[in-house]
């Protein structure tokens, strides 16, 4: 493998030096000077500083951009209540973490909250810049990490939610997932020879057979593929979502063994940095690499860059089965132990909500419990002599095992609540229409129904049975929020994007138009 070399910029040393790792070109848009100026990981060392001064006193730059690099964020929206993104490997909690992060929110009151979102991950709400030292310190306890996820940075890094509990499995992708992030992050030190990238970047990795990754997502996808009887991963390249483009991912044409995904991973990372635009920032994801230099020529320089050839993909992948949402009771590979998935609607839990899903998991599994990329939370290791107590318990009537048709497929991102971006309330609304929805209409079969704020699409409307993005649409000559409609997303086997159908709906006006729908395209019959 291509080793990183110490006379451009860092070394990859054990502790390695928090200054910048900008590529020898010039800066070309104000995120690329300020990333020439200082590297994000150099806060890291003024935590006590940033906390003598006070939020409205601290350097706009650092405060506003730079906390990013620790995973920390600066909403205008909820000014001195900062957010905080962990990094979720897998979607692997333990117990003891969830109730850090628990009371670590209960501090905060009403404003302290948490949301599950749609890359298996946590956000915290209300963090207050003087608690960012003690934070860290009480993570670092319990082995948890946010650093490097956000800004132009690999965020989480997702994983099959059932992985090692799932008989019909084929790889087990936690201890892969791990090793992806520890070779990105230097172990949950901080790693300055990836927290330069040229924008942000997704990687996936999927070891079952119905695309619980959604790896046409992610700039990296590592699809289970059998090669002559042996296991390993088609890979797939380029996928992302942004205001001004959508693509799905593209063969790389290799198939690579487990032991080779990190070597693969550390290779495109580095060819992207190194050699991805930074000029326009709309134009900086790995998909503008590709195009400019075609699919063959990346990965001539990928193969360069990791030393070795790489073997063409498998003529077929292992994605045949319809996308499974793991929610309700399964039994384990582990003779006696089942797995139960309970609905967390739009990912929202409060400070108490974290707390008992702790003593939940503890009480009745092993102290585990496992986050999906449809905000949801699964609870696994639940013997059968505990399953009949486990289902009586009190948090399950609100975070149901068996939840309605459409409250099962809503997703949400964050919103006009508490981010800055989006153009419309969603969570709230979400939640509300739906209901509304489900009280005039029988519903017999999931319809997924994601909701974003903004054409940033953190909520994945392009994925969704009906995506649902924020915007201003007018009506009587007053602005009002509304929404673009997608329609056609597929997930699991043959996913494919949707496309947008109607622009600038009326929020207001929504409900019928949803209702036609749900009772003309999915069968729902209107309750007499």
């Amino acid at each position: 493998m291509a080793k990183f070399d110490p006379n451009s910029r860092h070394s990859n040393t054990e502790e390695p030096a928090m200054t910048s790792t900008v590529p020898q070109k010039t800066a070309t848009n104000k995120f690329e000077k300020l990333k020439a100026e200082k590297d994000g990981l150099a806060v890291k060392d003024e935590l006590e500083t940033f906390a003598q001064l006070g939020w409205e006193a601290m350097e706009e730059t650092d405060r506003d951009h730079r906390l990013k690099w620790l995973g920390v964020f600066f909403r205008p929206v909820t000014p001195g209540k900062f957010m905080m993104r962990l990094r979720l490997p897998n979607g692997v909690i333990t117990s003891e973490q969830m109730r850090v992060l628990g009371e670590i929110v209960q501090r905060y009151g009403d404003d302290g909250s948490a949301d599950i979102t749609t890359r298996q991950n946590l956000q915290l709400r209300g963090i207050r810049i003087e608690d960012l030292s003690d934070i860290f310190q009480r993570f670092e306890r319990v082995g948890l990490t946010s650093i490097q996820s956000g800004m132009d940075n690999v965020r989480n890094i997702t994983g099959s939610p059932v992985a090692g509990l799932d008989a019909d499995e084929l790889y087990d992708t936690r201890e892969l997932v791990q090793q992806v992030q520890d070779m990105i992050t230097n172990e949950g030190k901080g790693n300055p020879e990836f927290s330069n990238l040229p924008r942000k970047f997704n990687i996936a990795i999927g070891g079952c057979r119905d695309n619980s990754i959604h790896a046409e997502i992610n700039d990296i996808a590592f699809i289970p593929a059998f090669k002559q009887e042996a296991f390993g991963f088609n890979v797939l390249v380029g996928g992302f979502f942004s205001a001004t483009r959508c693509e799905a991912a593209i063969p790389l044409n290799v198939w690579a063994k487990p032991e080779q995904v990190v070597d693969l991973c550390r290779g495109i990372l580095e060819v992207f940095r190194d050699h991805g635009p930074r000029g326009v920032r709309q134009k900086t994801r790995l998909m503008w690499l590709i195009d400019e230099w075609g699919i063959e020529k990346f990965r001539s320089e990928v193969e360069k860059q990791i030393g070795y050839a790489l073997e063409s993909e498998a003529e077929k992948d292992e994605i045949l089965w319809e996308k499974r949402d793991h929610l309700g009771i399964y039994k384990q590979k582990q003779p006696g132990l089942n797995y139960v998935g309970l609905n967390i609607l739009v990912g929202r839990l409060s400070a108490n909500d974290m707390l008992e899903l702790s003593r939940i998991a503890e009480v009745y599994g092993s102290g585990e419990i496992r986050l999906t990329v449809e905000q949801n939370v699964i609870i696994p290791n639940i013997s059968d002599s505990r399953l009949e107590p486990f289902l009586t318990e009190p948090i399950l009537e609100k975070f149901s095992v068996n939840p309605s048709a459409l409250s099962r497929g809503l997703v949400s991102c964050t919103g006009a609540q508490f981010c800055n971006f989006a153009l419309v309330e969603t969570k709230h609304r979400a939640v509300e229409l739906v209901k509304e929805l489900e009280a005039e209409l029988t519903v017999e079969k999931t319809v997924r129904i994601h909701w974003t704020g903004c054409p940033n699409s953190c909520g994945q409307p392009q994925v969704a049975d009906i995506g649902l993005m924020g915007t201003k649409a007018r009506k009587e000559g007053k602005t009002l929020e509304g929404v673009n409609l997608y329609m056609g997303g597929k997930v699991g086997k043959d996913a494919q994007l949707g496309e947008c159908v109607q622009k600038s709906i009326p929020c207001e006006d929504l409900k019928p138009v949803l209702r036609q729908i749900l009772v003309e395209q999915f069968g729902a019959r209107v309750k007499e």
